[in-house]
């Protein structure tokens, strides 16, 4: 089979979402300038650079009661930042439940029976006991082609990682099995990790 998007697909679901897969999942929390806290899951979220440490994550709808985005885009352009909470197999469902369309000043923390606490380095909550954290700096918002698509990039400024989790010098994410997501409604866990070097790794 072969489609060009402009055309449709001719399928009863869009298979678009289930070929880049499995995408990490950006769990990101704001606060508006108004004194609402954010909370809502992003799978359209990645880390792009090392030096300095950067991250993005786009948003593709829109709230009637937000301008042409979400309340997390929304909230950026109020206050310059957010936070990158990383998702565990165990907090799955209170990251559905984040997840729901919701007016903008409810508090999905309270929605998902999640415990706050305050980044270190931006005016920003987070979840407490979250495996780690990535306090983020935004350093812009890109419009995509389309209403209401809209990209987010940001410094990270702060990392957490809950000390459970680091052995051997290493942050070692099977104590804590990552969430992906596999396009429609399907999810993974990663539970087998393996290590692959590349051909002219010639460490030890």
């Amino acid at each position: 089979m072969f489609y060009e998007p402009k055309d449709g697909h001719g399928l009863p679901y869009n298979p678009f979402n289930a070929l880049v897969t499995p995408r990490p999942i950006g769990w990101i929390s704001t606060h508006d300038g108004q004194g609402h806290d954010n909370l809502a899951p992003y799978s359209f979220f990645n880390a792009v650079a090392y030096v300095p440490p950067q991250v993005m994550f786009s948003s593709t709808g829109v709230k009637e009661d937000q301008d042409e985005t979400k309340d997390t885009v929304a909230n950026i352009r109020q206050t310059g930042v957010f936070c990158v909470n990383i998702v565990g197999k165990e907090m799955l469902d209170a990251m559905n439940i984040s997840s729901t369309s919701v007016d903008r000043d409810v508090d999905e923390f309270a929605r998902a029976g999640l415990d706050k606490i305050s980044c270190t380095t931006i005016e920003c909550p987070r979840i407490a006991n979250i495996p780690a954290a990535l306090e983020c700096k935004m350093t812009q918002i890109v419009r995509l082609d389309g209403p209401t698509n809209f990209v987010v990039f940001g410094e990270v400024t702060g990392i957490y990682m809950n000390d459970a989790y680091i052995e051997d010098g290493k942050f070692d994410v099977s104590k804590f099995t990552p969430v992906g997501r596999m396009g429609y409604r399907d999810y993974t866990v990663a539970e087998t990790i393996f290590e692959l070097r590349r051909p002219d790794d010639y460490s030890a």
